[in-house]
């Protein structure tokens, strides 16, 4: 009979399991089978410990789980020593290591030559095929400081490391502590964090209109990820045109001030100006190189002082043509849906609109939204009271359209070409109509894509062909699809089409129609089902960037002409409903007891049943009787009338909408420049969802500011990320961006990203 081992551990040991226990001192590690030693290693001893860890898993002394709880390791790390031990022994771990790809690593040898090359002002990528290294590497050696790279022009600033600037900047960098204890000092004088004081005096005498930003060494900044999308806001149009049309702003904080705040809030997920309360002003205005931003109030004035005299409109609509020109192809096929934004306030009271989310008639208005082919906006039109998606696009967006879409063809190009279109339009069966249809083709050649609204009997199954469909978002999805010529319209007022159909799996065929006669039908099933992308836009600028929200509390009255339904046409409709769902009620009694008279056996019943049938009889005359007069009345009714012919009981009024329209034409800005760093992110392991989730995490990140003034960089150090891959993803995006020389708004300070510590590889082993 085998002796058993009493569960006994040395004093001060960690437990692996009953029987195993390892103490560890700064020195060496030793294991014990209860109060046994059986190995012992360095502390740092990374081979040792593989081979000692893998010999006890592999001996069945433990569990592997045991092993990786007891040192805080990763399973993948277990699974290679164990698989290492099991396959080559002890001898594994001690073997001499293979240097694979000798030919990309830069040796010192190569090092030292680069050098030379460099100072002889050849460019990375002439040295990279002369030392037969990939350029990439090279660029990390340039960025790491392991090469110097010299000044390439008079004048220029000489390329320096990340790490040089830190380690220039460090030294004289503040902590959020230091931060904090200075900004409350600076509460018991003008307010929390106003440390500018003779500039702020300057700015109040009218003497200083802007403080300029300066950058000061701080670390630990909250929200400092944010400054990461600073190139692609600025790419996207956030400072075009801003100065000539939302100037006047005068003060300490000048346009751009809250521009940049305004961006920096919408990515940060700070959906309102009042959210701004719960976060430190000092801290967030190093983001902005200032002392502090400002207060909710002041915001709120500049915001007024913005958007005065419709400037927020006019920047719009100046954005909207500057987002077409720098992307004609994607102007070219256009995206256009309602969304119903409800009013929950008191206000006024704002006509009933129907909300398909919501599936009820809720109060509120229709914003007619102009997107890309991959959700990206161009413009909104706001309708108090809404027309419907047909007078929207005749009256507003197609005119728009018509002045601002970039590479329409000429008047000769078209009378050449009779297939040949301006543009295209997508939207959904709200908008299904030949008239209209005829309409843009006949008048203004744009074509048009929608779902059939009445599509006649279905296709014989074996028409269907199984196609690869290349989606506007890159994605290829096998659809069964099969096209005919059809017409849409009656007699005259008819128009050739072309109907494409998708079988499911379901066996249901699924119609669009489309008066665009060029290019493969895969193409026009590709747009069309693609219209997803706005409802997906729309889900995720009210999850995230809170465009339902309001931005000011105020109404103003409507334009007298406005055309708004008329209450007493209302009303009697609504009676003439009510009217017609009685009738067809009793009616339907009447029927089944016409159908199933009552038998003249029981003297009594039958006498019932006849009087109730004939006071059915007499019911229903009399509702034919008030639905025709109610019909009479509603068509001398009319249906519309002006906005100053309602009565008092009846007006309401429009929602102020300057500041919701400057806030809106930022977060759109945002929206653009997430989309454009997401699509850098992209790879084989990351794709569209898993790149946002990865910036909405970065822009929130701690982040250090280190300027050097002297050469006139900025450099944001990026606090890591809880997980290794995720570090790999931000490194090379911060790569990119540093490619792309971005000086920051109202400075001379050229930006440059580094992750902190993003160089240096992590161990396989954190000891517990």
């Amino acid at each position: 009979m085998p002796q058993l081992i009493l569960p006994l551990i040395p004093s001060g040991s960690t437990s692996i399991n009953n029987i195993l226990s390892v103490w560890r001192s700064e020195e060496k590690w030793t294991y014990f089978v209860g109060i046994y030693p059986i190995y012992s290693h360095d502390s740092g001893d990374k081979r040792l410990f593989n081979l000692y860890t893998a010999m006890l898993i592999d001996s069945g002394a433990c569990r592997q789980i045991e092993i990786i709880n007891a040192f805080s390791i990763s399973k993948s790390n277990s699974d290679r020593a164990l698989s290492l031990y099991r396959s080559e022994g002890v001898d594994g771990f001690f073997k001499q290591r293979k240097i694979r790809y000798g030919g990309t690593i830069l040796t010192d040898d190569k090092i030292e030559k680069a050098q030379q090359l460099l100072l002889e002002n050849l460019k990375a990528v002439d040295i990279a095929k002369e030392l037969n290294v990939p350029a990439a590497t090279l660029r990390k050696a340039i960025s790491l400081g392991r090469l110097k790279k010299p000044s390439e022009a008079p004048g220029v600033a000489t390329e320096v490391a990340p790490e040089v600037v830190a380690t220039v900047a460090t030294e004289a960098a503040t902590t959020k502590s230091a931060r904090d204890q200075e900004d409350a000092h600076a509460g018991e004088g003008i307010g929390t964090a106003c440390t500018r004081v003779e500039e702020r005096t300057f700015a109040a005498f009218g003497i200083l209109s802007g403080a300029p930003a300066r950058f000061e060494p701080c670390l630990d900044v909250p929200n400092g990820g944010a400054l990461v999308a600073l190139p692609a806001l600025l790419s996207n149009g956030l400072m075009e045109g801003s100065e000539e049309m939302l100037g006047g702003v005068n003060g300490f904080y000048a346009c751009f001030h809250v521009l940049l705040l305004l961006a920096f809030m919408a990515l940060c997920r700070i959906k309102s100006v009042e959210k701004l309360r719960g976060h430190a002003p000092g801290e967030f205005g190093k983001l902005l190189g200032l002392d502090r931003i400002p207060e909710v109030r002041c915001l709120r004035k500049k915001l007024d002082e913005m958007s005065a005299n419709n400037a927020a409109e006019k920047w719009a609509l100046h954005l909207s043509k500057y987002w077409m020109d720098a992307d004609p192809e994607a102007a070219g096929v256009l995206y256009i849906d309602g969304h119903v934004r409800v009013y929950h306030g008191h206000l006024t009271k704002l006509p009933r609109q129907f909300v398909s989310r919501e599936k009820l008639c809720l109060r509120g208005v229709t914003d007619f939204w102009v997107n890309d082919a991959i959700g990206r906006p161009f413009f909104v039109v706001n309708k108090v009271v809404d027309p419907g998606l047909l007078n929207v696009l005749r009256n507003d967006i197609v005119p728009r359209l018509l002045k601002d879409v970039p590479g329409q063809p000429t008047d000769e190009e078209l009378a050449a070409n009779k297939n040949l279109c301006r543009f295209v339009m997508v939207f959904d069966r709200e908008g299904y109509s030949p008239d209209f249809f005829r309409e843009m083709w006949l008048t203004y050649r744009i074509s048009c894509i929608t779902y059939h609204k009445f599509p006649k009997d279905s296709w014989p199954e074996d028409s269907f062909k199984k196609h690869e469909v290349a989606m506007p978002s890159g994605e290829i999805v096998t659809m069964m699809l099969a096209e005919q010529e059809s017409f849409i319209g009656s007699g005259e007022k008819s128009i050739r089409v072309r109907e494409v159909r998708k079988l499911t799996k379901s066996g249901h065929q699924t119609s669009l129609v489309s008066t665009c006669y060029e290019g493969c039908h895969t193409l026009l099933a590709a747009r069309m089902f693609s219209r997803w992308c706005q409802e997906n836009f729309f889900r995720y600028m009210i999850q995230h960037f809170g465009i339902d929200l309001l931005s000011e509390y105020g109404t103003e009255d409507l334009d007298d002409a406005e055309k708004v339904i008329n209450p007493a046409w209302r009303d009697l409709k609504r009676s003439c409903n009510s009217l017609a769902n009685k009738l067809r009620y009793r009616s339907a009694v009447f029927a089944e007891m016409s159908l199933h008279p009552q038998s003249e056996g029981k003297t009594t019943r039958y006498e019932k049943w006849l009087a109730k049938k004939a006071d059915l009889l007499e019911e229903i005359q009399n509702y034919e009787h008030q639905i025709k007069e109610e019909k009479a009345r509603l068509k001398i009714t009319p249906h519309h009338i002006n906005w100053s012919q309602l009565e008092e009981r009846d007006s309401f009024q429009r929602l102020l909408p300057g500041r919701k329209r400057l806030m809106d034409t930022v977060r759109m800005i945002a929206y653009r420049a997430e989309t454009a760093m997401a699509s850098l992110l992209l790879g084989p392991t990351v794709n569209f969802v898993a790149a946002r989730t990865l910036l909405q995490n970065l822009f929130v990140t701690g982040a250090d500011i280190l300027p050097d003034n002297d050469k006139k960089i900025l450099l944001v150090r990026i606090h890591n990320t809880s997980r290794p891959a995720a570090n790999r993803a931000i490194e090379q995006l911060l790569l990119k961006l540093n490619e792309t020389e971005t000086i920051y708004p109202g400075t001379e300070m050229r930006l440059r990203y580094a992750l902190n510590g993003g160089k240096e590889k992590n161990s396989d082993i954190v000891p517990a």
